[in-house]
């Protein structure tokens, strides 16, 4: 299998320093050949942090990587910067968003297995020009999938959880759900947990939009009026889903036995119970792509950065399920 790419994320963030902490420990994670795509210099102050003398090898072709994993972090191309832990300007901004760019279209071109980013802070990418809410509708549109088209899965040993809205106001939402986002979405749901996780009938839960989800349309009617509707036309398609379910009830151990992903109305319905019961080995994974791409679900934690006090759980988990997808994949 060819390496995966990784991409810097903001060099202020903890990104760089987990990167180091997670080529440190490829042989006691077990964790598949990868190369970053820049930042050399950066990389190794931010091991020093961590205690970590980390070698670097300059390659200039993602073939070289496999090559020089056992002994170096592979670190491809001339980008580079200053290291300043939690100390997020334009020129960090600048080199996430380039490496980001560069990383992708390796993916895209089939020159890296898969596509592993780092965590990013959006306002100060919008600062430099980067059009998008998030990398997800970035790698979406470099891939030529319509936004709506590109679905974020949060996955961890626990749960794996889809929020259909993401980042929007809540008092958005409402207006946002529609029956065709809904089956949408989760058809494409469907077909990811068949071609890339291997589950050949999957089971989908769905949350309702309101408390005990609308009690008949006590507190709110997008239950009746959308989510049941939506449901109908999913299970008449031949998919095992189940709804509208009340949030509140459907994270229980319990619960969670019966589905194998749930599927909520907005963003903190689906990642609070996922970061709850899965902070330190929690994966965005984005669904719907021609492309495998991951990420550690967390942000860049400028708080903590260079103190060595963040946890590289979430990255290991994010560059081990890039690998088995893309190989699953690879094997279809």
């Amino acid at each position: 299998m060819l390496a995966l790419a990784l991409s810097l994320g903001d060099p202020a963030g903890i990104g760089p320093e987990l990167i180091a902490a997670c080529w440190a420990e490829r042989q006691a994670a077990d964790l598949p050949p990868f190369f970053v795509v820049g930042g050399a210099r950066l990389l190794v102050a931010a091991a020093a942090t961590r205690g970590i003398r980390l070698p670097v090898a300059t390659i200039t072709d993602p073939a070289q990587a496999a090559w020089c994993f056992a002994d170096a972090l592979p670190v491809l191309g001339e980008l580079d910067g200053d290291y300043r832990p939690g100390q997020p300007d334009a020129a960090g901004a600048r080199l996430a968003l380039a490496s980001l760019e560069q990383a992708t279209a390796l993916v895209t071109r089939q020159t890296a297995a898969a596509l592993v980013t780092g965590p990013i802070a959006k306002a100060e990418l919008a600062q430099v020009g980067f059009a998008f809410p998030g990398q997800t509708e970035f790698v979406a549109h470099a891939c030529g999938v319509a936004a709506d088209d590109a679905v974020m899965m949060l996955a961890g040993p626990a749960l794996r959880t889809v929020p259909l809205t993401v980042h929007c106001a809540l008092s958005s939402v409402p207006a946002l759900l529609s029956v065709a986002l809904i089956e949408r979405r989760a058809t494409i749901v469907a077909w990811a947990m068949q071609r890339d996780f291997g589950i050949a009938a999957p089971r989908l839960a769905i949350c309702g939009l309101n408390p005990h989800a609308g009690e008949d349309g006590r507190m709110g009617d997008e239950e009746i009026r959308i989510i049941a509707p939506a449901i109908a036309a999913l299970r008449a398609a031949g998919w095992d889903a189940t709804g509208p379910h009340p949030a509140d009830a459907l994270f229980t151990p319990r619960a969670r036995a019966t589905y194998d992903v749930a599927i909520a109305m907005y963003h903190d319905q689906a990642l609070i119970p996922l970061k709850a019961l899965d902070f330190d080995q929690g994966v965005n994974v984005t669904l719907g792509l021609p492309v495998v791409r991951t990420s550690p679900d967390h942000g860049t934690a400028f708080g903590i950065a260079g103190r060595n006090q963040a946890d590289p759980g979430a990255t290991f988990a994010a560059i081990r399920m890039a690998a088995q997808l893309a190989t699953r994949r690879a094997q279809a």
